[in-house]
């Protein structure tokens, strides 16, 4: 706390992201996306809200167990109960925190808590004063701290820092501020607070207008000192801060900021992509930083400008954020020890048994197109480095489909190296399929969302479906990748078969 130009990255990825419509992550999924940000180098994962259910409950101890380097903080409302759980789920952290919140804006107390505001300034000293008895780290959020009274608030803020709180979190929880306002706020409480020098004051903002990272920095120019966000903005509604923009603004443009933040660079590309595979939730082409835009220059103008000056249009280095440039070009004769040394040069360092599965299916990828681009190998990593173990394994798939007949598919799949074919009608060719697998599997989805891109571009370019299917009433998301469209899709609705299956049996140990 003794460097004041110290900015620390709290990432809620894990517990605000997952919150974003369609997205449900499995206990192993959020240990991968928590151990990759790790690698990244942000001081906070926020691995969930433990109350919320078992299941979050088992991934915020899973990730306390296993992930080391960051605080690992679990989220609780003010009461004993929540409080309990959260500090049963992080007790095991090598640096655990324990955030509780409660809202403090006059239209929260009135329509949602039914409180008075002296209620709620008790109920929030006692919160984090039982909270201190078990961690010493201890958040405090204002939940809509931007649309609460003023001298409310700074009354709250400096009991709670009397109770012990370490962090105090003043969101802009509805994402209505604008930035000179929230940056002014966050001054005035900075100034008001008469014991504020003993507490980190924390900002997590919103993206309803579009400005989430704009006030974000806006708040660090004015004393902020710990930032909320979540990778590629994902969130409640339209979402929070994005991570990536804040670690860039603040590296792009150090010299107006002169702020500290100690992360690895090299490893934000792929911790973008990586949590969009995960969730299911595309990165659009034009998002800053990460998206497949954001270091392509279409104009000739711009192209002529970057081929004789980098610098001419573009103001930071796609190298630094992990996407490499490569001068290797990849085909059906390269070897594996080239095949290692592409992926390395672009941020991916495999373990054996992962390089031996993703060069088997960039072998299958070679053997259909003429070269394989970075993009091509970024899909196979995610299709194969970052998947599930599989039960159901597609083996065989024949489709007959046409204007004028009945769509028929014959699908055979291995389990557990047996081979079991089906066959089956539908209103498409997918459908079809679908319903075969249903037959095999004995497991029955329901798809509720479907969506299928080109990785590349070409006539033999991959196709990625990402879907979004429905089993025993819980949301799975599948992703399939092939140069075949309709194989594409029946290894998405696979995948979600294939997850439905490893979370039913896992479930089924722990009860034993």
């Amino acid at each position: 706390m003794a460097n004041k130009n110290r900015i620390y990255l709290f990432d809620t990825t894990l517990r605000d992201g997952e919150q974003s419509p369609g997205v449900s992550l499995n206990v192993d999924e959020k240990l991968e996306i928590a151990q990759q940000l790790a690698r990244l180098g942000v001081d906070v994962i926020e691995a969930g809200f433990p109350i919320a259910s078992q299941g979050d409950f088992e991934a915020v101890r899973t990730i306390a167990q296993k992930v080391k380097g960051p605080v690992i903080a679990g989220l609780c409302r003010a009461n004993r109960g929540d409080i309990d759980r959260t500090w049963e789920a992080v007790k095991e952290a090598e640096s655990p925190r324990i955030h509780t919140f409660l809202a403090t804006s006059d239209i929260h107390l009135k329509y949602k808590l039914k409180k008075s505001r002296e209620e709620v300034l008790v109920q929030a000293v006692e919160a984090v004063k039982y909270a201190k008895k078990y961690c010493s780290d201890v958040e405090f959020s204002a939940e809509d701290a931007s649309r609460s009274d003023f001298d409310f608030l700074v009354q709250v803020i400096s009991k709670v820092i009397d109770a012990g709180a370490t962090v105090v979190n003043l969101p802009d929880t509805v994402g209505y501020a604008v930035p000179e306002e929230y940056g002014n706020f966050i001054r005035s409480v900075i100034e008001k607070v008469p014991n504020v020098d003993k507490a980190i004051i924390s900002v997590h903002c919103h993206n309803d207008l579009g400005m989430a990272v704009a006030n974000s920095l806006a708040a660090v120019l004015q004393g902020a000192r710990q930032v909320e966000c979540a990778v590629n903005g994902i969130g409640e509604r339209a979402g929070n801060a994005a991570l990536e923009e804040v670690i860039m603004a603040l590296y792009t443009r150090n010299a107006f900021y002169n702020k500290e933040i100690n992360v690895n660079y090299g490893e934000i590309y792929r911790t973008s992509r990586l949590v969009s595979s995960l969730t299911g939730m595309p990165i659009q082409p034009n998002k800053a930083i990460v998206g497949k835009n954001a270091f392509a220059h279409e104009s000739g103008i711009h192209q002529d400008g970057v081929l004789k000056e980098r610098s001419t249009y573009e103001i930071m280095s796609p190298e630094l954020i992990g996407l490499s440039r490569s001068s290797l070009v990849l085909g059906k004769h390269s070897g594996r020890h080239a095949f290692k040394e592409y992926l390395k040069e672009m941020g991916y360092v495999l373990k054996d048994e992962e390089l031996d599965k993703a060069f088997l299916s960039f072998k299958e990828l070679a053997d259909k197109k003429k070269e394989v681009t970075n993009e091509d190998l970024e899909a196979v990593i995610k299709d194969q480095v970052w998947a599930i173990p599989e039960r159901f394994t597609l083996s065989y798939l024949h489709i007959s489909s046409g204007t004028t007949v009945v769509p028929t598919a014959t699908v055979k799949l291995s389990i557990e190296n047996m081979l079991f074919e089906a066959a089956a009608t539908g209103d498409g060719p997918v459908e079809a399929a679908c319903r075969a697998i249903d037959k095999i599997t004995d497991i029955y989805g329901k798809m509720h969302d479907y969506r299928l891109s080109a990785v590349t571009s070409g006539k033999d370019a991959l196709g990625e479906v990402i879907s979004r299917i429905e089993i025993d009433g819980k949301i799975y998301n599948g992703r399939g990748l092939s140069t075949d469209i309709i194989e594409a899709s029946v290894k998405s609705y696979l995948n979600a078969i294939n997850k439905h299956y490893y979370e039913r049996q896992r479930d089924a140990k722990k009860q034993v």
